[in-house]
């Protein structure tokens, strides 16, 4: 028997198996990359870069040069995944009391709030002077001003204030779309501030939805979402409100961008999806004032799919 097993046979304990270091590391490893991955909110960040990259398309007529698109796709995703990060930084306390949160990765103690801070602020910069480096100043100043929102104005004072903290934060959820047309063209034309607008009042029904389907978790945690707050006649009004002036804002954006390729396709999308919409907000409002069963989930679903279907046909439109 070598050296080598002989101390091996020596530190093992009397019928206990040799443990597995290696495997052992990389499943750690592993679990602590999906935990960094997951304070970044994959999900918004992808839903964030499905309105910017299309709206990129129509202010270049077409696909934009390689270092634009590279630079707002990828300082994009990183400011949004800083903000989410820093989100959840600042939202550990409320974290823990709500089912839909508590097993994110701080209330889940996977990771500790000041990786996660330092996690945060890295990407910010990163971000920030990438948009600084590989675009312009316009773009990089509304990149930062979008994570400062978010996370100072937003999730620090408005969230746990004001029932119209999903208004006010529509500002930063919106954001990406005039980043993206900034940094194409220098400024920012009347069809960026349509699309804009298109994305501002979306949110509205769409975080409504999931503010009633979860409206027992935010009231547990104290925060006044409107749900919470306000009566279902009232919620209901700012759904149908807010979907009416989300499809409005898409129809107003064809004429706007009939000149820069914005043809028939969209013109279908944003009038069948609008359709679609509208009508899935008058259903939930028809349930909530019959007494019948609330599935506020469609909603929130057929809203993802709404916002999708129209960006997508912008691109195709830039393209053709």
């Amino acid at each position: 028997m070598s050296m080598i097993t002989e101390r091996s046979v020596q530190r093992r304990s009397p019928g206990v198996a040799e443990p597995a270091p290696r495997v052992e590391t990389r499943r750690d490893r592993m679990a602590v990359f999906r935990a960094y991955l997951a304070l970044t909110k994959p999900a918004i960040v992808e839903l964030l870069l499905v309105t910017t990259v299309p709206t990129m398309m129509l202010a270049a007529g077409g696909w934009p040069e390689l270092v634009t698109f590279f630079a707002v796709l990828v300082g994009g995703a990183l400011a949004g995944g800083a903000a989410s990060a820093l989100n959840c930084y600042i939202d550990r306390d409320i974290d823990q009391l709500m089912k839909r949160t508590k097993r994110r990765p701080l209330p889940a103690h996977e990771i500790t709030p000041r990786a996660v801070l330092i996690f945060g602020l890295t990407l910010a910069v990163v971000s920030v002077v990438l948009m600084a480096v590989l675009t312009n100043w316009l773009a990089t100043a509304l990149t930062a001003f979008s994570i400062f929102y978010y996370d100072v104005i937003y999730t620090l004072w408005l969230k746990r204030r004001t029932p119209a903290n999903t208004f006010w934060g529509g500002v930063c959820g919106a954001a990406p779309v005039v980043i993206g047309w900034a940094a194409v063209t220098g400024s920012i034309a009347p069809m960026g501030w349509a699309l804009f607008a298109v994305v501002f009042f979306w949110q509205m029904p769409h975080f409504y939805a999931l503010a009633i389907k979860y409206k027992d978790d935010y009231a547990r945690a104290g925060i006044p979402m409107l749900p919470v707050v306000r009566s279902a006649s009232r919620v209901n009004f700012e759904i149908l409100l807010y979907t009416v002036l989300t499809v409005a804002s898409s129809l107003i954006a064809w004429p706007l961008g009939v000149d820069l390729g914005l043809g028939w396709i969209y013109g279908a999308a944003a009038v069948i999806t609008g359709v679609l919409f509208l009508g899935e907000s008058i259903r939930l409002v028809y349930q909530t004032r019959n007494g019948g069963l609330v599935k506020p989930m469609r909603l929130f679903q057929l809203s993802i799919t709404y916002l999708t279907v129209l960006f997508m046909a912008i691109a195709v439109d830039a393209l053709v």
